[in-house]
């Protein structure tokens, strides 16, 4: 049944105060709000989406809501399951989690008969039957039986065992597209640094749980050839990589790249390491330090007819291009984790911009809902420039008051806005990022609702959302639901701390990974540089607070 927005939109519009961040002493975390009623929205949304892909589409990997029908876009191991795991888990949901429990041990990794992809498998099911596990036998112990619980932990480490032949190359590079029936190499030439580098989080947290180091020491060999990366060609800027390696050689074959697909996964990947594990993988936050850096240095941009935003270009070689992706806006936060992580305030401010500027990519279509992949004209360069193109002739008008035009409008049930918000909200404490997650929320559910469940669209600046594309992604259940859930769920183990308490790290797909020896994770590199102190973030804060105070008003709500 589909969910009446207007009693959603009525369940929590009161803003409640919030303590100044001038008030916060060093590594106190920002007083949090839960908001139970739209907490409760989202479950909700959770369970009809549950409910369809139960009853059309399970055990297949995936559901059409529109003809009640299923797609096997992920060798049919039951891909919406798994991913659906972690957040049925965190949500509290019996019933779900023991249906999921239930189905696990009757996977057949050994059989599929469609080519596997190791990163999509490595991310969805290693990720995701890790996070239960971590779950189940970490906060939430004593919710499920001891021998269903060790059926988690052995399908991971079957499914492992037939991927890890994707690293047996010349280089240890590995191939990234995979036969089984058996495990064997497709045979690719090169791969790309985000297939190669978002994989050292899952194989090496199999290896901590197993004792078996394998499973680490491949992972982290070939990143080996992202820390340090040859010929020159490949690192354009410092930190900043081309996309392809060459298999066999272990060399960079092109110096393009940016924060977006293909590449985007890796930059997380570094500074996650280093808070999984900060003894093991300090080299690791190094890395994420130069890229970060070089990124404020280099790739920032204005809009000429919005400076106030801040988009981060892409890059061929040394020559920019001003484009970006709704993947590329979990790179704020990424930044504002690195921040919190390293105790660097700059990042977390810069991350916080780069929320704004993904907001905009919303707020400015008819359903917002932000699109796919966008442009604009840099307001430094030259206008006439060949790589700072204005805007089509029919978009110019949309232009002047967005910011950027539209090149691909579809929406296909991404998570990465409502990830940065979720992120800006943990640090900060701001409600005004709650609001914003609520808006997407609402969005979403009113444009993306389709028969038995959701679906991707075609048009986020058409009425309706201009058709559906009869396709509801695993990720919706593992990521979108899970983090507009969290932003307004109780504080939990979970959950993203600004205070160095952090228990578990998340991995690409939202599956919760529980840091390192169970500990709690990761101080920064060193305290200063203003931190949680007076002065160090404070007037940032402040105009923020005004800013919230503002947005409040327009739509007549309060602070309460």
């Amino acid at each position: 049944m589909r969910l009446s927005i207007i009693i959603i939109a009525l369940a929590g519009l009161t803003l409640v105060h919030y303590a100044d961040s001038q008030d916060l002493p060093p590594y106190r975390k920002p007083k949090h709000y839960p908001n139970r009623h739209r907490a409760n929205a989202v479950k909700s949304a959770f369970q009809v989406s549950w409910d369809g892909y139960y009853q059309y589409a399970f055990p297949h990997d995936s559901l059409r809501p529109v003809n009640n029908t299923y797609e096997d876009d992920r060798n049919g191991w039951g891909a919406s399951a798994v991913d659906a795991f972690s957040t049925a888990l965190i949500m509290g949901n019996g019933k779900v989690v023991s249906q999921i429990l239930e189905y696990i041990p009757t996977i057949n990794f050994n059989q599929t008969d469609t080519q596997v992809s190791l990163f999509e498998t490595t991310i969805r099911y290693l990720g995701g039957l890790l996070s239960a596990y971590d779950l189940i036998t970490g906060p939430l112990h004593g919710n499920s039986s001891s021998v269903k619980v060790s059926a988690i932990l052995k399908q991971a480490k079957r499914l492992a065992d037939n991927l890890k032949v994707a690293f047996y190359t010349p280089s240890g590079i590995p191939d990234n597209q995979l036969n089984f029936n058996p495990p064997r190499r497709v045979g690719s030439s090169t791969n790309g640094i985000a297939t190669i580098g978002t994989l050292v989080l899952e194989w090496t947290r199999l290896s901590d749980l197993t004792g078996d180091p394998e499973y680490a020491l491949l992972a982290q060999r070939a990143e080996e050839y992202l820390l340090q990366p040859r010929p020159a060609l490949g690192e354009p800027f410092p930190g900043l990589l081309g996309t392809n390696v060459d298999i066999d050689t272990g060399l960079f074959v092109d110096g393009s790249g940016g924060w977006g697909a293909g590449d985007d996964s890796f930059y997380e990947y570094l500074i996650k390491m280093y808070l999984y594990d900060p003894t093991r993988f300090k080299r690791y936050s190094e890395r994420w330090v130069k890229a970060a850096d070089s990124s404020i240095r280099y790739l920032v941009s204005h809009p000429t007819s919005r400076p106030d935003l801040t988009f981060l270009a892409m890059w061929e070689n040394r020559t920019l291009n001003f484009v970006s992706q709704h993947l590329a806006c979990f790179s704020a936060g990424n930044f504002i984790l690195g921040g919190l992580t390293l105790d660097e305030p700059s990042y977390v401010r810069f991350g916080l911009d780069l929320v704004d500027g993904c907001y905009a990519t919303y707020s400015s279509t008819l359903t917002g809902i932000g699109p796919e992949i966008f442009r604009w004209q840099d307001d430094s360069l030259p206008l006439n420039a060949s790589y700072n193109k204005p805007p089509p002739a029919n978009q110019t008008g949309f232009y002047e008051t967005a910011g950027f035009w539209i090149t691909n409008a579809g929406y296909v049930l991404r998570p990465e806005v409502i990830e940065s918000y979720y992120y800006a909200y943990r640090a900060t404490g701001n409600p005004l990022y709650q609001e914003w997650a609520w808006e997407a929320f609402t969005a979403i559910n009113a444009t993306c609702r389709i028969g038995s469940g959701y679906s991707s669209i075609k048009n986020v600046n058409k009425v309706n959302g201009g058709g559906f594309a009869d396709f509801q992604e695993s990720f919706w259940f593992a990521e979108v639901l899970k983090y507009s859930y969290l932003i307004f769920a109780e504080d939990a183990a979970w959950q993203v701390q600004a205070d160095h308490s952090n228990e578990f790290v998340f991995n690409t797909e939202a599956h919760p990974i529980r840091i390192y020896g169970g500990r709690k994770g990761g101080r920064g590199r060193k305290r200063g540089g203003g931190g949680w102190e007076r002065g160090g973030w404070g007037e940032s804060f402040k105009g923020r607070e005004q800013r919230a105070e503002n947005w409040t008003r327009r739509r007549g709500w309060g602070r309460g």
